[in-house]
């Protein structure tokens, strides 16, 4: 058997990974300013840095908004489409080895895939994702470098931008610790740091999306997450959903090559009736 190549193929950003026999190796990015050059492009780097020959590979499945920009078969090789929501379960659950979790991609925006086995059902998502994070520091910070941002916000303190519950309450509240988030950037003031900004931009974006999901599992028994997609690499998100868990009591889960799950994804959905 070939080596089946998964891609996921963005408006600007493509990721690629190989698989074969059934393990994904070799992943990797590439951007470029429109879907289809940045597909080639990462297709050829991918096989040239492996020393890969296009005749090894078998064939190429494709997921992710841009994948409706390419038409034909990529590089003549035989070429098939994946469901994004389902390539998220597939390359979660692969790379987490949790069989029931909602899978929470964080991408421009997060949309939510609950997966039960091989039941993947897409439950809903929130318009709070990336785009947004690059946004607001576009309009705050005059940046949408997220590695700067997150750098700024590692020497911010989240104490001067948000209201916490110990600064309305003399003792928690019922499930509600001192240092919980009462409101979101209401401490904020007209000469806050660039530091301070940075981390109240992120600390919104990703407690957004984590007490979301945990809204999206109510009235069902599954109490783990696993969190994919770019976001997934914040440092910020190693403070964040461990205090999440606590809050709620649940169990948020970063696979190791969670950038790559769609993309992983695409490939084991080779052959899958998904």
């Amino acid at each position: 058997m070939g080596k089946i190549i998964g891609i996921d193929v963005g408006i600007s950003t493509t990721k690629i990974v190989g698989l074969r026999d059934g393990k994904p190796s070799a992943p990797l990015r590439i951007t470029a300013n429109d879907p289809v050059t940045s597909l080639y492009g990462a297709f050829g780097k991918y096989l040239h840095d492996n020393n890969v020959p296009l005749e090894e590979v078998e064939h190429v499945m494709l997921t992710g908004v841009g994948a409706a920009y390419v038409k034909n078969d990529v590089y003549g090789v035989a070429t098939s489409r994946c469901d994004e929501f389902v390539a998220d379960a597939l390359g979660a659950r692969y790379e987490s080895h949790i069989d029931h979790a909602i899978v929470v991609s964080m991408g421009t925006g997060t949309s939510f895939v609950m997966c039960h086995g091989d039941d993947i059902r897409h439950i809903g998502g929130i318009g709070i994702g990336g785009g947004t994070l690059q946004g607001l520091s576009r309009i705050m910070l005059n940046t949408s470098d997220i590695k700067q941002v997150s750098a700024l916000a590692m020497q911010g303190d989240i104490s001067h931008i948000n209201l916490l519950i110990g600064d309305i309450s003399a003792q928690p509240l019922p499930g509600l610790p001192m240092e919980a988030t009462a409101s979101i950037f209401a401490r904020a003031q007209n000469d806050a740091s660039k530091e301070d900004i940075a981390c109240g931009i992120i600390a919104m974006v990703l407690q957004s999306i984590g007490s979301a999901a945990v809204l999206a599992a109510q009235g069902t028994d599954c109490r783990d997450m696993v969190l994919i997609g770019n976001l997934s690499l914040l440092p910020q998100c190693k403070e964040i959903f461990p205090a999440l868990e606590k809050l709620y009591k649940v169990r948020f889960h970063i696979p190791k090559y969670s950038e790559y799950c769609t993309a992983i994804g695409a490939a084991l959905a080779y052959g899958k009736k998904v």
